[in-house]
């Protein structure tokens, strides 16, 4: 087939499905670009030379506005949005107190500032504390919007439904899953690869609590996975890496997975073979 009608049918092909598509009442691409104008420009304006703090938070609110009100009437935008500008500084403050948690915990960390300007799991936990103040408002789409652009980023995964109390932190983040009904305490440590999940799924549980309660002071390691709305850590609790829990653990519990490791030794050096457990 000649190349000229091949590019015809590829064109009338897209016209097509673009004339049938369902065309979404707000820009994605604006709000992006909004959410990292209020992280880099406004919330650390350490991150960007210029001064023009009000421009950038003014750009900000028109773009949410705008969008917004594609969902929602103008009047009760404009509300959320005055909602939210109101409790940025308290969000500011409590984001700077969590990038000097990840310092302190962090031998790798040099400064805060390499903190907020580099660490996966920081930008998450900051987009996360943006989502849920909209979440909390009661606003459609924008929320999972935003967690799921941090996700696309970063990938770590913060429905912006869940509960996170103060100093939270996320050494690496890669792999993280947190769902929507989950509550978290202060002073928790999560590891890649962990997710607090649902123990089962259907659509008949959407306003039911599916996913597990962590207490305060509880550190979690790499590839953790916890399940189920009923599921409580309790305070001060240890849970070992791969561990697999559907069950509440009391307070000041160790938590490990047992697991047996095959180890052979596979030099050629004659009939002796290193064969041992862990």
């Amino acid at each position: 087939m000649p190349k000229a009608k091949v590019m015809t049918n590829i064109y009338e092909i897209a016209n097509k499905l673009r004339a049938e598509s369902k065309q979404l009442p707000i820009n994605r691409i604006e709000l992006e670009d909004a959410l990292n104008t209020l992280i880099h420009r406004v919330l650390f304006p350490i991150c960007d030379q210029e001064k023009s703090r009000e421009k950038k938070l003014y750009y900000f609110y028109s773009v949410l506005v705008e969008n917004i009100s594609a969902l929602l009437d103008r009047e009760k935008a404009e509300d959320i949005v005055d909602r939210f500008i109101c409790q940025l500084p308290e969000i500011q403050e409590q984001l700077y107190d969590e990038a000097s948690v990840y310092y302190e915990n962090d031998p790798a960390a040099k400064s805060i500032e390499e903190v907020i300007l580099t660490y996966p799991g920081f930008f998450a936990q900051v987009v996360y504390r943006i989502s849920h103040e909209f979440y909390k408002m009661d606003t459609p789409i924008v929320p999972r919007l935003f967690s799921e652009y941090a996700h696309s980023k970063v990938g770590v995964d913060i429905n912006p439904g869940a509960e996170i109390g103060k100093a939270f932190y996320i050494d690496h983040g890669t792999g993280i899953v947190i769902g929507e009904t989950t509550i978290i305490g202060d002073n928790v440590k999560i590891y890649q690869g962990v997710t607090l999940g649902a123990l089962f799924i259907t659509k008949g549980l959407s306003n039911e609590k599916r996913h597990p309660t962590i207490e305060d002071n509880v550190v979690i390691y790499a590839g953790a996975t916890i399940l189920g709305g009923k599921t409580v850590v309790g305070h001060d609790t240890i849970i070992g890496g791969n561990s697999w829990l559907t069950k509440s653990v009391v307070p000041y519990s160790l938590v490990q997975q047992n697991a047996e490791i095959r180890i052979h030794n596979t030099l050629k050096t004659g009939d002796n073979v290193l064969d041992f457990s862990i």
